[in-house]
């Protein structure tokens, strides 16, 4: 299960990465906390995560053919230093006490640039740091297991921290920024040879675009996370409002709090014992990621692939409705382990398939389609979210969400046998599976 981390350049980077997504999770949860503490409007909680991801929809075709141009490892260093200079100002702005919501705005436009950059960059660097690509599936599900092992420790760490000041999580996440540098530094590659480009960059786009088109495989899997992150995963934009107004706390949670060194007075009670629901709330997400993604890196079957996305798109469907129609606390978080579990599973089964099947000279344009998919589209659907939420409530939003996820699950599934007879020969050609190798 952690077969991956033999690579001397994979641990590494493992290593870095897992401390700088501590922070980046601090700050995930802090941000919109910070929007709806100071307009308490739900509309502008969407127009945050709009202007965050929208970037990521217009410059991630550029970054994929990119991607397959240049030096991925020190496009990656690069990203990840702009990142932590775009957490330091957030953390300035916060801790000075002139935060505004336009400056927000305009920061989040900036990390949502540099994300639209850095992801396709960073997906596609991954098999450079294997000696064996055989364990990319692995070191896929390895890195999802990273990021919500954090996802426990930084939305609870947050929580407490809040309760001072929103600026001391964006101060962290850009220390922790720190630590994934100095790991890619470190790393000893290999020179990968890159090939001379005659064509235009338009017309490489154009060809990643063809490639992913005509492929039945990747094209099912991007329509399917598309549909997802604009009608479903937005669901986590409305995490604040549960946290505040539909989940009731008790004063345990306060006493936690103050306990651990919060909250300040210019904080009340109860916007300190929302802070720590908050909290929980999305760790609990986490820990179902976490047992999610840990499933994953056991698994060896590549055949299986399309049939785990279709049933975690399923999975994480269920839990969304039965999530939106609870308001106890304690089983809303134990939903949010089943959506958590969903989620993850599709994610990482999908990425999965998307690199194992990709063409090397393709895969950075094919995971830019994949970020437009994911973050390109989770703009549009934080803005439907927070409309939505206007109309219909938190609640109703969130039910919504978990019936397109259902929706997608059952279209994806009809299609399974075109996908697996167009799979098999594509991974038997990268020598993942065998002619006899049963499905």
């Amino acid at each position: 299960m952690l077969r991956a981390l033999r690579h001397r350049n994979y641990r590494l980077f493992f290593i870095g990465q897992g401390i700088s997504l501590v922070g980046t999770w601090m700050q995930g949860v802090a941000l919109p906390w910070l929007v709806y503490r100071m307009t308490g409007s739900v509309f502008l909680l969407g127009v945050v995560g709009f202007a965050s991801q929208i970037p990521s929809l217009v410059v991630a075709p550029a970054a994929g053919v990119v991607a397959d141009r240049a030096n991925r490892h020190r496009l990656v260093t690069l990203a990840q230093v702009a990142s932590a200079l775009q957490a330091a100002a957030l953390a300035v702005l916060a801790l000075a006490g002139v935060i505004e919501i336009w400056h927000i705005i305009a920061l989040g436009i900036l990390g949502g640039l540099i994300r639209g950059f850095e992801i396709p960059f960073r997906q596609a660097f991954v098999i450079d740091m294997l000696d064996d690509p055989q364990d990319l599936p692995n070191a896929i599900a390895l890195n999802s297991f990273l990021v919500n092992g954090a996802r426990l420790i930084g939305p609870m760490l947050a929580g407490f921290l809040m309760g001072v000041s929103e600026g001391i999580c964006f101060l962290v996440n850009a220390v922790s920024f720190g630590a994934v540098v100095v790991a890619l530094l470190a790393m000893r590659l290999r020179p990968r040879p890159l090939r001379v480009h005659t064509t235009h960059p338009l017309r490489d786009l154009k060809e990643g675009f063809l490639y992913v088109a005509g492929s039945p495989p990747i094209r099912a899997v991007l329509l399917l996370m598309g549909l997802l992150s604009l009608l479903a995963i937005p669901y986590s934009v409305l995490l604040p409002v549960f946290a505040g107004e539909v989940l009731g706390g008790g004063p345990h949670t306060v006493g936690f709090l103050v306990a651990a060194g919060g909250p300040s007075a210019k904080i009340s009670s109860a916007a300190a014992d929302a802070a720590v629901r908050m909290g929980f709330l999305v760790a609990a997400g986490g820990l179902g990621a976490v047992v999610g993604a840990v499933f994953l890196a056991s698994r060896r079957s590549m055949l299986a692939i399309p049939r785990l996305i279709a049933a975690a798109s399923a999975i994480f469907g269920i839990g969304l409705i039965a999530f939106a129609l609870s308001a106890n606390l304690y089983l809303s978080v134990g939903l949010l382990m089943v959506v958590g579990f969903g989620m993850m599973v599709q994610l990482v089964s999908s990425n999965t398939l998307l690199q194992t099947v990709a063409d090397e000279d393709k895969r950075g344009r094919v995971m830019s389609f994949h970020t437009m998919a994911f973050m390109g589209m989770a703009p549009l659907g934080s803005l439907v979210a927070g409309t939505m939420a206007k109309i219909l409530g938190a609640p109703g939003t969130v039910l919504v969400c978990g019936a397109v996820s259902i929706l997608g699950a059952v279209v994806f599934a009809a299609g399974l046998g075109r996908i697996h007879r167009a799979l098999r020969p594509m991974l038997e050609a990268k020598g993942y599976v065998t002619p006899d190798t049963p499905e």
